[in-house]
């Protein structure tokens, strides 16, 4: 299984590293990989929310015995160990591959940057919307830059160190 997603890793990097060339004078290749693999997480996570809403709970709310969910937070609930997941392997496969750190530490330290972020983005909506009164579609993208930026810095120090040298990721077309 981990040769496939390696395989398919090094697959999503060739393409992803194909539209990369007007970008390089703005960012690294990383930084570029990272972003278009979060925006298909994102995109991936707005269309399993959508799906999950209106097709598996069908907009009701999720019954759990001791405990009912509205289905808006019932629909997250459900979502957000996919994406956690699909997340983690884009991450670790395409964005990150040269770690040198174990598979199940990295999960849980990517983890523990997933709830940062989610921490991120309940305060700073509250801050930005409830205490200052901006707008709320601005202010959720004000707040998405800064957890992409915070999430990118702790995925790269933190989850996913490496004692690769810097070039080296220009160079993964060679393998």
């Amino acid at each position: 299984m981990s040769s496939i997603l390696e395989e398919t890793g090094h697959n999503i990097r060739r393409i992803t590293a194909f539209f990369y060339p007007p970008f390089r004078k703005y960012m690294t290749l990383q930084f570029f990989l990272y972003g278009v693999t979060g925006a298909a997480n994102l995109v991936f996570d707005w269309v399993l929310y959508f799906v999950l809403y209106n097709y598996v709970l069908q907009q009701r709310d999720l019954r759990m015995g001791f405990v009912t969910l509205s289905s808006h937070i019932g629909t997250m609930a459900i979502k957000i160990p996919v994406v956690l997941c699909t997340g983690f392997l884009l991450q670790r496969y395409v964005t990150f591959f040269q770690s040198e750190v174990v598979m199940r530490k990295q999960l849980f330290r990517y983890s523990i940057v997933f709830a940062v972020n989610l921490l991120i983005n309940y305060f700073g909506l509250k801050l930005l919307v409830d205490n200052f009164g901006f707008w709320p579609s601005p202010s959720n993208v004000t707040i998405s830059i800064v957890t992409v930026i915070v999430s990118y810095f702790s995925q790269k120090w933190f989850t996913f160190q490496t004692s690769t040298p810097r070039g080296e990721l220009q160079r993964f077309r060679a393998r």
